[in-house]
């Protein structure tokens, strides 16, 4: 009896060791020279604890970091928001996953690096979230009369988003009126193993079949839109960097 063929799964993923240039060699190239020298020990050290972990693949690429820290400091970022949290390697400031047992992994290191202040975690799914950061509002005084305004409209700088795929488009359109013009919205694992270019997907399993087609549909509506700017990169398992025109 023929054995059939074993699909490739979301967990293929996390075991590639090239990135998506498919060379090891250069990819280690680029980790040891450019990487691995610039990054701060707390974050070594938290990189390393999460790889032992039974779903490292969550953790953000090692080469996707420095770009995101250099990005942070030009656009002067200082209210930032991050979808989907793991052990926070990439942690920013307010960040947002249902699942807090994870983040409790990366929190020493939080207070080791002396920033476990500035992180305000929430345990929830993201969409109710956003929805209630959109419907809060402050109320300006003019003349004798208070105007309800929305509060949080416009005040984020930068948004950092690597959580349920299926959402992402959902949670662009709400990212779009917290972030403010000029502020950057990252998307995270946007080439998907490099399978979004691959128009023969019979090798895939159905979750992965799944979320390629979520991202295909994606990276369509990120370059059609208007409202942004974009370049996405091949770092880590595909980078989307997106800044809001207006």
């Amino acid at each position: 009896m023929e054995i059939p063929p074993v699909k490739l799964s979301v967990f293929d993923i996390g075991k590639a060791d090239a990135g998506l240039l498919q060379s090891k060699q250069l990819y280690q190239y680029i980790l040891e020279t450019n990487v691995y020298p610039n990054e701060a020990e707390v974050l070594k050290e938290l990189r390393e604890i999460t790889a032992s972990q039974p779903l490292c693949l969550m953790l953000s690429a090692a080469d996707e970091g420095p770009i995101m820290s250099l990005l942070l400091k030009l656009v002067n970022a200082k209210k930032t928001i991050e979808i989907g949290v793991y052990t926070g390697y990439s942690l920013l400031v307010i960040a947002i996953d249902p699942d807090r047992s994870m983040f409790e992994i990366g929190l020493p290191f939080f207070k080791k690096a002396g920033v476990e202040h500035k992180v305000e975690f929430i345990e929830s799914i993201a969409l109710p979230v956003l929805d209630k950061l959109l419907e809060d509002l402050s109320y300006i005084r003019q003349w004798c009369f208070f105007h309800p305004m929305p509060k949080n409209e416009g005040s984020f700088d930068y948004a950092f988003v690597d959580g349920d795929k299926e959402n992402y488009v959902n949670y662009h359109e709400r990212l779009l009126k917290l972030v403010r013009v000029g502020g950057m919205i990252l998307y995270d694992n946007t080439l998907w193993s490099g399978t979004v270019a691959w128009e023969d997907d019979s090798s895939h399993d159905e979750e992965m079949k799944a979320i390629k087609d979520v991202f295909v549909d994606l990276n369509k509506k990120l370059a059609s839109d208007t409202r942004i700017q974009i370049s996405q990169l091949p770092v880590g398992d595909g980078l989307t960097m997106c800044m809001r025109l207006h």
